[in-house]
């Protein structure tokens, strides 16, 4: 018996009885299917947290008041911890290496007010550098000057969001709002941006630093955001930025420079392997599968050992019979797998229709992966059934009844 008729034979008794077929590959359409739709979450939330931090600026460094790490000793009587100013930020900005921007930033929260409509939302204190920084940039009108900053002048920029609420489809520009009980006049809108890991950029106002800081009655800073010439210089600025800062701060290092690729490079780490393991977990149900495939074979084998010895009898090999069961069982897997990967490629196009910002798609490596191992789950559950109709013998076999 050639390959073409092992083939032929081992899909006609297949298809004999189609429903124990389909019941048998279910578990391998299952595991396929689990196998990529996980790597395409996995990956999707990769995807999506490196274009959330690119769409906050890139080659960006952050620094924040207060050391973040772990010391054994006692602290010092009378020892406290600087605040960071704007002149840090200014000195940063005059004399750092590499620095393309540096954008100081007060937070506080609010109400802003205009006319009877009142809405609580985040206030930034920002210099003009912000938008470049963090790549966020106004809509209509004009973005807060250096010039407003050092005027102090009582100027605002709003979130889509804020001004949707209380202006409506009223131009704002030149109009003047209460914020936090200060009359600050409207001076631009910002682009829509929307969520932004997990943070509404919509919802925000915007004013210049020096005013912010008058009213929140500090003259202390946040953060200080440094946007970096090019990613090749940014441990160079880093150590520049400890320098400068640390000489301010009588020779204290009480401050931390952390760098955003290095917060995205652990957080890709992480999902990297978040999705192994759910590959890896998805893919105990393709063992399972192919536990399934075994014993629908060897019930198979048991079944038809009379037609294994009449086939034995008309001069079959060995060889022929494992070829054939061992077909059947590759057959059951390999259709399987086509199963569980055109179920899943229709249900990552689902998912990404559905929800946009998260971009599942069926990578070309992991249908591969799914295949590749439900096709080898059929060979190695397979050899064992095939390897037990083979040495039957036909005597015997013509006996069983």
């Amino acid at each position: 018996m050639d390959l073409t008729d092992s083939f032929f034979v081992a899909f006609k008794s297949l298809a004999a009885s189609k429903l124990r077929a389909f019941l048998t590959m279910l578990g391998v359409i299952i595991g396929v299917f689990s196998v990529v739709i996980l790597v395409a979450l996995g990956e999707g939330a990769r995807t999506y947290v490196t274009n959330e931090f690119a769409g906050l600026g890139t080659n960006i460094l952050i620094i924040t008041p207060g050391k973040s790490e772990t010391t054994g000793k006692m602290p010092i009587m009378g020892e406290s911890v600087h605040k960071l100013t704007f002149e840090d930020a200014e000195t940063i900005r005059r004399r750092a290496r590499g620095v393309k921007y540096v954008a100081p930033l007060v937070f506080g929260m609010g109400y802003v007010k205009y006319l009877n409509r009142r809405r609580d939302t985040n206030i930034l204190g920002v210099t003009n550098s912000f938008q470049h920084a963090r790549n966020l940039h106004v809509a209509v009108g004009e973005f807060v000057s250096d010039e407003d900053v050092h005027a102090k002048r009582r100027v605002v920029v709003l979130g889509t969001k804020v001004k949707n609420e209380l202006f409506g489809a009223t131009n704002p520009l030149g109009k003047f709002v209460s914020v936090g009980g200060t009359k600050f006049r409207v001076i631009g809108v910002m682009e829509q941006k929307g969520m932004t890991l997990g943070f509404d950029v919509d919802d925000l106002v915007f004013i210049p630093v020096r005013s912010a800081q008058d009213l929140f009655n500090t003259d202390a800073l946040i953060e200080i955001i440094v946007s970096v010439q090019h990613a090749d210089a940014t441990k160079a600025a880093e150590k520049s930025i400890e320098e400068l800062i640390a000489k301010r701060h009588n020779n204290q290092v009480d401050f931390t420079v952390t760098n955003q690729a290095a917060m995205l490079a652990t957080f890709t780490t992480i999902l990297d392997a978040l999705t192994y393991v759910l590959g890896g977990i998805a893919g105990i149900s393709l063992l399972v599968g192919g536990i399934g495939i075994m014993n629908i074979m060897l019930v198979s084998v048991r079944e038809r050992v009379r037609e294994v010895g009449i086939r034995k009898a008309v001069g079959a090999k060995r060889r022929d019979i494992l070829v054939q069961f061992l077909i059947e069982s590759i057959a059951l897997s390999a259709v399987g797998g086509v199963i569980g990967i055109l179920v899943a490629v229709l249900g990552t196009t689902i998912s990404r229709k559905m929800f946009p910002t998260l971009p599942t798609r069926a990578s070309l490596w992991s249908i591969a992966l799914a295949f590749g191992f439900s096709a080898l789950v059929g060979v190695f559950f397979g050899v064992y059934p095939a390897r037990k109709a083979s040495l039957s013998d036909p005597v015997d076999a013509l006996r069983f009844e």
